[in-house]
């Protein structure tokens, strides 16, 4: 807390215009002080200021506008006075303070001060102060002028009234009374006014009136200052707990949600309070008084807040009295269970949760880890009644009911068994039953019944009947998907005699099937096996009888399940593992008592099954590594978690022991790969991994268990695959061994020993590395740099080309591993600041090279030598690299370093080398984001003249890029800087971004003037990025750290944009469903032009029906008339085709283009399709040479030349010329010219029979 010198310097400083008077009148005292020689004490201040308030309440009016300070000051000064000042001038300081509170219409900011002063004063007073009279001026006087003022409708005065009237409550002065000497004062002025108010807005509701409202928001208030002193109080004073309970009662049942919840926090504020031991005593007669005003079991708007407010007391009388609340529970949960019969839903569900409440906090834990014989008979009460829930009589009530009995299954534990055992029979018997509409409710309280009583308990009741089914009771197959999620910590025991022989004989069955074709019948029976042996992995969740159940015969049967039966390795591989980790979380965990009552083991149990399986993990693991070797690359994941499981509880000699024998395995396999030559290792179409990848994967796994003496065969290991650079996959994994060890602590210990060997091997190994082994060795290097020691730091040059190459590689998990490795270089090097790097170690320098002091200026020098590079590739990379440096360190970097960077990259935007340009332009732009704005606006004139030459260039998105920087300068540094650093010819570019931004500021404010303008700011931005650099380099969007008021400047266009780009296509005649799976098929980005209509046919039909083609309003029947070619039919198709308005178009450089111009009249349509009449005749012409007579057929060709000489076919030839119209049923034969054959419409001769 700061001093009151503090408070008072901070005053005479302001910050605002208000403030002025104030500072005025602390001069004023402090000169008074000086002048009268008093030092600047509290008591001093404080004397000082209330003559001050008394002069000016005594003095004209004119003095009365200085009150308001003189009070804020005398509120700052008061917690620094003497308390027996303030306990000895009390009536004095109330009698000036009383007509501050009392002036009509007083301002807040007077209000307020004057309540602070009076918390102070009040806080000071002692007991004997507290007895007097209110009708005297004493503090309860006070007091009841904060009530009136903790009920103002401002809502900072009511606060600041009510804070302080907490404050003074909480604070009791010394006396053996559990209550406050002023909590009856207040306790029954806010319950006089919460009656009155109640009363009024209950005579308002009853007479419908619209003042109803009015009295709303003071009731709330009055609830609120309730709340506030039940709070405070340590509860409610406990003569007035009877009528507070009656009274918040009754206001619940208005049916006002607002008022309802807020009657909820006063209950839960009460409950609060009682739950220390102090005010525990008033608990009892409280509980009593809630239950004696029980409502009518009908009342829908009342028993539901009573039975909440129930439920919550006695939670808080479990924390307190845990024994007595649980001997009450059986009449509390008979007493809650009548409601269950209910009609009304919401009284059933507010009697469901209060039943799931009671289970779950009034049963201690000392009933369930060890139960008297009177606990065991409340538990077997408790359970008749939960049974009697399942009956017909409260059929209504079962989807409520299922939630207790899982919450009881849940609470009891294993103590269910076996009193909760007809339960578990009635559920499964009722889930039976092909009509009942609540099997997903009833299968998860099986499911918990089996977890709790465990699968033996409820299979005895509910059996599978799937071997050998009794006659008249149905199989139970759809058991055994809720027996694999919820079996656990039982016995393994009943797994081998219950589910084994099921699986055994169901597989029995298949095997009889034969060779045949699968029935269903079949297909069912291969299915339980599956589904049995999905349920071994919980049998194997900590079991009870590790010991026992697991031995000998049981592994052999798992090893050949493993090897034969490729569809369970995984339930098994999952069984095999859980047995290890579960037990294995036992031990870890510290608190060994709370962990008994949940899983019935103890740590000294799991520690003994941890050291039993270790016994069988040698064989295990030998048949897990042939699996391994024999299952494809996908499947592999859970055999190798299984394998990591068993090396982590295998003796240390079999460890090494299995370890040499791999090794060997090892060894062989890469002399024989090497002696084949590369014949097998390029044949990349084989699926299964080469036999040294396998083992180089078992020697990854083990090298974290492996003793310290077997590193060096480790490392010799690592050291020859590591330059096999014509296996890429095995290179690999040899770099994966480092980061492998820096996970455990012993692989820490060999690193740092190891370090210069491991180091020399890197750097040995630099031009040996493959392409796909370039992400694990960056990896290698980010866990080995940690162990680096402070004389060895020049291996961070050493690697530094490699890196900085990498950060242009294709594989981006490659390229982010190589930013990571750069930022943990440089921060390595920060750390040794001052150390000496030593150059002659480095490749490729000379051995005289001078030693350099490492710091992060050093390290930019190191990455900044490859600006020098022979290769743009070289250059861009290095810029890169630099860009990633200098945003992750622009802020311990030294300033002369970070001027002459951007001084230099700068003259590399000059560049005509895209490659590089492109690079230095994600520089630029971090550069504007994160760098002092002091040191970028002296570059503007260089660096826009620059950028805007790129402007002009279409590839590679530069125009959008230097575009984006631009607006990024606009923002951050001004629009004048920029305009006087851009080239004239280039200013267009910036009036454009101008006027954007001018424009979307424009909607955005009419955006918040129509009232939905607040939605863009309040909205959080989703973090679409994986780091902040990424963000400032790739970032497109207008919020940044740095940026001015208008930093979201065209983000409400965005969001319209957005917003509006989704369109529905739908039928006329049908409106989309939106619940249709296929609806977002017709919901489109773009907006669907609208389709042409089409128009009516010019066609007429006989009177079949039957289109008649080519006749026209003459009789005429040619049906190759092209007179007007903008009809659909014949040439004028064809016509169209090639010179209409939708035609194709050759343009400049001879792409074809075509035309997109919408919306024309009939008129520029007529234009557009205006042909020629030669060339009408020449295609005519060219029609009738190229198809012989009057047949226009496509692609195929005419066998004979078909029949009807004026067919119009397409792609394939048909019976029945109807170019020339087909007569019509009694019309007469037509004669006359109907093509270039004469009148007559008949098959064309051949050319033969002339």
């Amino acid at each position: 807390m700061a001093t009151l010198e503090e408070k008072l310097d901070k005053i005479r400083s302001p910050n605002l215009q208000s403030q002025q008077q104030t500072v005025v009148i602390l001069k004023a005292v402090d000169e008074t002080l000086k002048e009268q020689d008093t030092s600047p004490t509290p008591t001093g201040y404080f004397a000082a200021l209330l003559a001050l308030l008394d002069q000016s309440f005594s003095s004209d009016k004119g003095n009365k506008e200085i009150i308001p300070s003189i009070v804020y000051l005398l509120d700052v000064v008061t917690p620094f006075a003497p308390q027996a000042l303030l306990r000895a001038k009390f009536t004095q300081i109330l009698t000036l303070l009383a007509p501050v509170l009392l002036i009509a219409g007083a301002d807040a900011p007077l209000l307020k001060p004057s309540i602070g002063c009076l918390e102070s004063l009040l806080l000071a007073q002692d007991s004997t102060a507290w007895k007097l009279a209110t009708s005297e001026i004493s503090p309860r006087r006070a007091v009841a002028g904060l009530l009136h003022l903790s009920l103002d409708p401002r809502p900072k005065v009511r606060k600041r009234a009510q804070d302080a009237l907490r404050k003074v409550l909480k604070n009791p002065p010394p006396s053996p009374s559990l209550d406050h000497p002023a909590s009856d004062l207040c306790a029954e002025t806010a319950m006089n006014s919460l009656s009155e108010l109640a009363a009024k807005a209950a005579i308002s509701r009853k007479q419908k009136k619209a003042a109803a409202a009015e009295h709303e928001p003071a009731l709330i208030h009055a609830l609120q200052l309730v709340k506030t002193i039940a709070s405070a109080s340590g509860g409610w004073p406990t003569k007035n707990l009877e009528s507070l309970c009656e009274l918040l009662l009754s206001i619940a049942k208005s049916g006002n949600d607002h008022m309802t919840m807020a009657v909820f926090d006063i209950f839960e504020m009460i409950f609060e309070g009682m739950a220390d031991e102090v005010a525990s005593a008033k608990l009892p007669r409280l509980l009593e008084v809630i239950s004696e005003m029980r409502p009518s079991s009908q009342d829908t708007q009342l028993l539901p807040p009573w039975i909440a407010i129930l439920s919550r007391g006695y939670d808080v009388s479990a924390q307190i009295e845990p024994e007595d609340t649980f001997l009450k529970l059986p009449d509390l949960f008979a007493m809650i269970s009548e409601f269950m019969e209910s009609p009304s839903h919401n009284i059933r569900v507010s009697a469901s949760e209060c039943l799931i409440s009671f289970v779950a906090n009034c049963i201690p834990d000392q009933v369930i880890a060890e139960p008297s014989i009177y606990d065991e008979k409340v538990l077997e009460k408790i359970a008749r009644l939960a049974e009697n829930l399942i009956s017909v009589k409260y059929q209504a009530a079962w989807m409520e009911t299922f939630n207790v009995l899982g919450a009881m299954f849940d609470a009891l534990r294993w103590r269910a068994d076996p009193i909760m055992r007809n339960v578990a029979r009635n559920i499964g018997e009722i889930r039976g039953n092909d009509s009942f509409v609540g099997k997903k409710q009833a299968d998860e309280v099986i499911g918990k019944a089996i977890r709790a009583m465990g699968p033996e308990a409820v299979l005895s009741v509910l059996p599978l009947n799937l071997i050998k089914p009794v006659k008249g009771e149905a199989g139970r197959a759809w058991m055994l998907p809720i027996l694999r999620d919820y079996v656990c910590n039982t016995n393994l025991q009943h797994f081998k005699t219950e589910l084994v022989p099921l699986s055994e004989a169901m597989f029995q069955r298949v095997l009889d099937h034969g060779d045949a074709p699968k029935t269903m019948e079949v297909k069912i029976y291969e299915t339980i096996v599956n589904q049995t042996w999905s349920i071994l992995p919980g049998y194997c969740d900590l079991p009870l009888d590790l010991t026992v159940a697991f031995d000998q015969a049981f592994a052999e049967m798992l090893a050949n399940l493993l090897y034969k039966q490729v569809d369970l390795r995984l339930y098994v591989c999952r069984a095999l593992r859980s047995l290890v980790e579960s037990n294995q979380a036992i031990v870890a965990i510290e608190d060994g008592d709370e962990l008994l009552l949940q899983s019935r083991v103890s740590k000294a149990e799991a520690q003994k099954n941890l050291v039993y399986l270790g016994g069988f993990s040698g064989n295990l693991l030998a048949v897990l590594f042939n699996v391994y070797s024999q299952t494809l690359p996908q499947s592999r994941g859970p055999i190798l978690q299984t394998i990591n499981a068993y090396l982590s509880i295998t003796p240390e000699q079999e460890v090494v022991a299995t370890f040499d024998r791999v090794s060997a395995m090892l060894a062989t396999a890469i002399n024989e790969t090497s002696a084949e030559g590369k014949s097998k290792s390029q044949n990349s179409q084989e699926k299964m991994p080469s036999t040294s990848q396998t083992l180089m994967d078992l020697v990854i796994t083990m090298s974290v268990y492996l003793p310290r003496q077997s590193f060096g065969t480790l490392f010799n290991i690592a050291s020859i695959i590591i330059v096999k650079n014509d296996e890429p996959q095995l290179q690999k994994k040899a770099y994966k061994l480092i980061p492998r060890l820096a996970d455990s602590e012993t692989g820490k210990t060999v690193l740092r020993e190891r370090y210069t060997e491991l180091q020399a091997l890197l750097l040995s190994s630099a031009d040996k590395v493959s392409a796909p082994a370039r992400r694990e060795r960056l990896a290698a290097m980010v866990a080995l740099l940690p162990f680096i020691p402070d004389d060895s730091l020049h291996f961070v040059p050493s690697v530094l080309s490699e890196v900085v190459i990498c950060c242009k590689e294709n594989n981006e998990k490659a390229r982010t591993t190589a930013y990571d490795l750069l930022v943990m270089m440089g921060q390595r090097l920060e750390q040794a600041k001052g150390k000496q790097i030593d150059n002659s170690k480095v490749p490729h320098m000379p051995d005289n090279a001078p030693a350099v002091t490492a710091s992060i200026e050093e390290y930019f020098t190191m990455v900044s030598a490859g600006l020098a590079g022979s290769t743009p590739h070289m250059i861009s990379a290095s810029i890169t690299a630099l860009t990633r440096v200098l945003y992750e360190f622009r802020e311990s970097v030294n300033q002369e370093v970070l001027s002459d960077l951007v001084q230099t990259m700068d003259l590399f935007l000059t560049s005509n080398n895209r490659e590089i340009v492109k690079s230095v332009l994600g520089f630029v732009k971090v550069c504007v984001i994160s760098l002092p704005t002091e040191m970028m606006l002296p570059r503007l004139p260089t660096m826009v003249p620059n950028l805007m030459v790129w402007s002009h260039e279409h590839k590679g998105h530069f125009k959008a890029k230097v575009k984006h920087i631009v607006e990024r300068m606009i923002r951050r540094f001004g629009y004048d800087p920029v305009d006087k650093s851009c080239p004239e010819a280039d200013r267009k570019l910036l009036i454009n971004i101008r006027k954007t931004k001018e424009r979307s500021k424009r909607k955005r404010d009419a955006a918040k003037a129509q009232g939905n303008g607040d939605d863009e700011q309040n909205s959080k931005r989703r973090g679409r990025f994986e780091s902040e650099y990424d963000e400032a380099l790739y970032s497109s969007e207008d919020s940044d750290a740095s940026d001015d008021s208008d930093a979201d400047e065209d983000g409400a266009s965005r969001k319209a944009k957005k917003g509006g780009n989704a369109y529905i296509m739908e039928d006329e005649d049908e409106p989309l469903d939106l619940l249709d799976r296929n609806a977002l098929a017709s919901i489109s980005s773009t907006k669907p032009g609208k389709l042409r209509k089409a128009g009516k046919t010019k066609m007429k039909t006989d009177m079949d029906g039957k289109l008649v083609v080519g006749e026209d309003d003459d009789g005429a029947d040619d049906a190759m008339v092209i007179d007007t070619p903008g009809e659909g039919g014949g040439v004028g198709a064809y016509v169209a085709a090639l010179k209409g308005k939708d035609a194709g178009y050759r343009g400049r450089g001879g792409r074809l283009k075509f035309s997109n111009k919408r919306g024309q009249t009939d008129d520029e349509d007529d234009e557009e399709m205006d042909v020629d009449e030669k060339d009408v005749s020449a295609i005519k012409s060219h029609v009738n040479k190229a198809r012989g007579g009057g047949q226009f057929r496509g692609a195929r060709g005419a066998r004979g030349g078909g029949r009807g000489g004026g067919s119009f076919r397409g792609n394939r030839s048909g019976k029945g010329g109807i170019a020339s119209g087909r007569r019509g049923l009694g019309e007469e034969k037509r004669r006359g010219s109907s093509g270039p054959f004469g009148g007559k419409v008949g098959k064309p001769k051949s050319p033969g029979r002339r």
